[in-house]
């Protein structure tokens, strides 16, 4: 079977195979079901759109719901396959044809669409980084204001930001309670509501696959840089920004109140881990550890 790639942008998808055959379409409902017919014709057993920050959403859950096997590749890691391929230039085409390759090389965890209510956590969640990314730029902006008057403009804007900031944290905590099976992610000392609503709403696949798949997934896994008898230094890359940025708030917290976890921070700096390294590895413990609670909470209690 064919490889299939789709390079997404605002108005158009490029849609390449590793054949060679090409199809341009409207990033539209128009667009889709045209798409959808042309797809059938050529079966695949991935299709590999790229993240391109949201403009591939529509598109996804379209082809999903319509039985494509769809998934979702990391923009860095299509662009440095496509590389190593030989294929320097860059078109919307060729980086079609280079997804298409990718789907034909490369197994990828299967597309994990957002049920209703986690589509609607996320709005707010990135709603919320959105006002607090605004408040941090308004108090930097009067911090360079001696004007008193223009400061006083300038002051009612950062309450207005702070006011939204509060109302908006109110209303994701209302809609975690609407959910019970989060209430496990409440276990563990360090995740609370803010982490919660980002793991909810980013990570769809908790405890759904294995703990070294959601390490890899996330971002959080040591990839090795070992060579004959040189052992290089580990580091992680790629991976959902997004989740390690709280994951790494949860454990600078989970250090303070949780002892497990506390316990074998220190452990590792007593073994002559760097700092940086030993918060990394704090922050796949307690991921791995959510996902197992998860999974476990999703099976039901044992039978007796």
């Amino acid at each position: 079977m064919n490889g299939i790639g789709i390079d997404v942008s605002k108005r158009r998808l490029d849609v390449g195979t590793s054949d060679g055959q090409t199809l341009q379409v409207s990033n539209d409902p128009s667009g889709f079901a045209e798409l959808d017919l042309w797809l059938r014709e050529r079966p695949s057993n991935q299709i590999v759109l790229e993240a391109t920050g949201g403009y591939e959403q529509p598109v996804l859950d379209f082809l999903h719901k319509a039985g494509h096997p769809v998934v979702r590749a990391n923009a860095l890691r299509a662009r440095k396959l496509a590389q190593g391929l030989g294929q320097r230039a860059k078109t919307d085409r060729l980086d079609a044809y280079a997804l298409a390759q990718m789907a034909t090389l490369v197994k990828l965890p299967a597309y994990q669409p957002l049920e209703p209510w986690q589509q609607k956590l996320r709005e707010f969640v990135r709603a919320r980084r959105q006002m607090i990314q605004a408040l941090a730029v308004a108090r930097q902006q009067q911090e360079m204001v001696g004007d008193r008057e223009l400061r006083r403009l300038l002051q009612a804007n950062i309450t207005h930001l702070k006011t939204l900031v509060k109302r908006l944290g109110n209303q994701i905590a209302e809609q975690l309670a609407q959910q019970p099976q989060l209430t496990v992610l409440k276990s563990m000392k360090g995740v609370g509501p803010v982490v919660q609503a980002v793991l909810a709403s980013y990570l769809p696949e908790l405890g759904h696959i294995s703990g070294k798949a959601i390490a890899s997934l996330v971002g959080v896994a040591p990839m090795s840089h070992d060579s004959g008898t040189m052992r290089g230094k580990r580091s992680i890359h790629g991976g959902r920004a997004e989740i390690r940025q709280v994951l790494y708030m949860a454990g600078m917290s989970a250090l303070q109140h949780e002892p497990r976890i506390r316990d074998f921070y220190r452990s590792l700096r007593a073994r002559g881990k760097e700092a940086k390294v030993a918060i990394v590895a704090v922050m796949r413990k307690m991921l791995v550890i959510l996902n197992a609670r998860v999974r476990d909470a999703q099976s039901g209690p044992i039978p007796a």
